[in-house]
């Protein structure tokens, strides 16, 4: 029998695929830890103002228009080099969530600019709406984003990304169909979060892009224990290193739209169990620095009154979530001081104070 051909090459299967299995163990354990002790970083519930901050200055683009001629405005300012096949990462909900991005502005703005881009989304990592790939186009139909393609980027598997320069991750997983695309327009609507304190292009992409079954429990998993264990600080690093590998990818080709409306203290993931939106809406922010503008969001919040944005301002503190903003600066992919130009004003040079001024008490539409 031992000469025998088939059980020969029967071996020899057995062989490669137990070798192919501490492979990917040993690949998944590395990607894991980049070394052996990584220690996470402070200071995520302490909010240092402008002033107090140094390095250079990203430009910042604000309108108060909070309609799709808005989203228009804000997108054809930082679009410049969007060009190839471009995807939209966009955060669709949970089925009939009220506060997501509304779909006839996305529908204006693709309409119009980007005629030929897909939405770009992944499954999720919790089991819901959007948990199998079945389940995820049902809710897109409810949800109404039936109007351009949809490519749900992990339906057929993952990719890996390198992490340049992280200390959690020396690659992510993602979605394998994000490299069929040459950029990517990142249109976020800015929120709490759960987790995270607040939701922005940081958020949306970091976990956004991750695949729902690998990436995502890399994010938010030790290995054994509870599916969220990972929080604080550590979750923050470890989403900004995820949103690295793929904003390193795109390289110059990505850009992001933030849309500060109906910001409940939840993620859209929560849906129609969100907490009631309490923060007044303020309007659409646009830059091709992605600190710049998750930075200017969280700044306008701070420079609300107390009364406007009390519940949101605590959940962005007491879940450490300002150590996105600090992290992302040490790795280097973006400025916390920008200039910020109102569009509504023949792009006057203004400062978050004056954005958040006026502001009207929120009202479900």
């Amino acid at each position: 029998m031992k000469n025998n051909p088939s059980f020969i090459r029967t071996l020899a299967a057995l062989a490669l695929a137990c070798l192919t299995a501490g492979v990917l163990v040993s690949s998944c354990m590395c990607n894991q830890k980049k070394t052996e002790t990584p220690v996470p970083g402070t200071g995520g519930d302490v909010y240092v103002p402008m002033e107090q901050r140094t390095g250079a200055e990203s430009v910042v683009y604000f309108t108060r228009d909070l309609s799709a001629e808005g989203l228009i405005k804000a997108y054809e300012k930082v679009n410049a080099k969007i060009a190839g096949r471009v995807g939209v990462k966009l955060h669709t909900g949970e089925q009939n969530g009220p506060n997501i991005i509304p779909r006839e502005w996305v529908k204006a703005l693709m309409e119009k600019d980007l005629p030929e881009a897909h939405i770009i989304e992944t499954n999720t990592y919790y089991e819901g709406d959007r948990y199998t790939t079945e389940q995820h186009r049902k809710t897109l139909e409810v949800n109404g984003w039936t109007f351009c393609p949809v490519d749900i980027m992990d339906e057929e598997g993952t990719a890996l990304l390198p992490v340049k320069g992280g200390k959690w991750f020396k690659e992510m997983s993602v979605g394998s169909h994000m490299k069929n695309y040459d950029a990517m327009v990142t249109l976020t609507h800015f929120k709490g979060h759960t987790m995270g304190g607040f939701g922005g292009s940081n958020k949306n992409i970091g976990i956004g892009c991750a695949d729902g079954r690998v990436g995502k429990a890399w994010i938010h998993t030790y290995p054994g224990q509870d599916q969220w264990s990972i929080a604080e600080e550590e979750l923050m690093e470890r989403i900004a290193e995820s949103t690295k590998a793929t904003i390193d990818y795109f390289g110059e080709k990505v850009t992001y739209v933030n849309v500060m409306r109906n910001m409940s203290v939840d993620c859209d993931c929560a849906g129609q169990e969100a907490a009631p939106v309490v923060t007044p809406n303020v309007g659409i922010l646009s830059s091709t620095d992605i600190l710049a503008v998750d930075q200017a969001c969280v700044d306008i919040v701070f420079a609300m009154t107390e009364q406007e944005h009390h519940d949101l301002k605590e959940r962005i503190l007491t879940r450490h979530g300002l150590r996105q903003l600090s992290y992302m600066k040490e790795l280097g992919m973006g400025n916390d001081r920008y200039i910020l130009i109102d569009l509504d004003n023949g792009g006057k040079q203004i400062t978050a104070a004056e954005a958040a001024q006026g502001l009207k008490p929120f009202v479900a539409e």
